[in-house]
């Protein structure tokens, strides 16, 4: 994926400013989906609006610009979405930490997958609450617009690290080596 396609999508959900842009990139997309900073975006809706992707609709006070898709735009994240993914290239600190558990002592590990699953329980239920307001919304592409989908995508990906921290916990309760 590239900050390209993020913004492409973003701004398929309606005209908006870089300020906006990255104000929303926070709200729905940088915990859970892509890391952005304010510095990538304007240089990114800049190239976007020289390769004729986007528009600026609107410009305002302080020089403050509204982007908004254009056709060229549509097209580009269509095919993207349309295309085959790409292999990734995993990067999850988290995951590795669970990999090495076994280096640690078994109270150390627990003590570990605790706070694994405190984090889950937490991350579950802000998505929760996202979900929620999305879902009392009024929005003209209804439940199923942009973003809606992925956030039960987490919600259920959170719910599963649940259950698999609780299952190591077990694992490690009957565990009495390295104690």
């Amino acid at each position: 994926m590239s900050l390209r396609h993020a913004l492409l999508g973003l701004l398929e959900d309606g005209p908006a400013s870089g300020y906006d842009l990255t104000a929303r990139f926070e709200k729905s997309l940088h915990r859970y989906v892509w890391t952005a900073r304010q510095s990538h975006v304007y240089p990114e809706l800049n190239r976007m609006a020289d390769d004729g992707l986007i528009v600026v609709s609107d410009q305002g006070a302080r020089g403050r610009r509204t982007y908004m898709i254009t056709d060229l735009g549509r097209a580009e994240l269509r095919a993207w979405l349309l295309a085959p993914a790409r292999t990734r290239a995993v990067r999850d600190e988290q995951v590795l930490r669970m990999s090495l558990l076994s280096t640690l002592t078994a109270a150390e590990a627990r003590q570990l997958v605790h706070h694994y699953l405190s984090d889950a329980e937490n991350a579950h239920a802000e998505l929760l609450d996202i979900a929620a307001a999305a879902d009392a919304e009024d929005h003209p592409r209804g439940r199923l617009r942009f973003g809606r989908l992925a956030i039960e995508y987490g919600i259920r990906s959170y719910q599963a690290q649940q259950e698999w921290a609780r299952w190591a916990l077990e694992q490690l309760g009957t565990s009495a080596a390295g104690d």
